[in-house]
């Protein structure tokens, strides 16, 4: 069984940093596609970061030239190191992993962690 844990939310003024983490464990023979994604209340969920195998990274415009992705592959990691935060980041952010295994392949979620930004 695949679990992504994530870690690393909480609360910021605005202009702040945080670093979000997300570690995946279990059978992975290896992860595809890393990811960030975000959902505010009453909103719908929608991609920030993204990932690739071969290091290619895509960012959401709201969110370009304030945060970063990278990852760590022996660790199976990935990051967000957001910084320039404005109170519309506000939202539980959600890490996810496309993981190829010994017979299958399938994209994983973390459980999400709560970044608030205070005005």
């Amino acid at each position: 069984q695949v679990q992504l844990v994530e870690s690393g939310g909480g609360l910021v003024q605005a202009g702040g940093s945080l670093r979000l983490s997300c570690a995946a464990s279990g059978i992975i023979f290896s992860v595809k596609t890393m990811g960030w994604y975000r959902q505010a209340p009453g909103k719908q969920r929608e991609l920030v970061a993204t990932i690739l195998s071969g290091g290619s990274t895509n960012y959401a415009d709201s969110v370009k030239g304030r945060f970063t992705i990278s990852k760590d592959n022996a660790k199976k990691m990935v990051y967000l190191q957001m910084d320039s935060l404005k109170p519309e980041d506000t939202a539980v952010y959600y890490c996810s992993m496309r993981i190829r295994g010994p017979v299958w392949e399938d994209d994983y979620w973390g459980q999400g962690t709560q970044v608030t930004v205070s005005s």
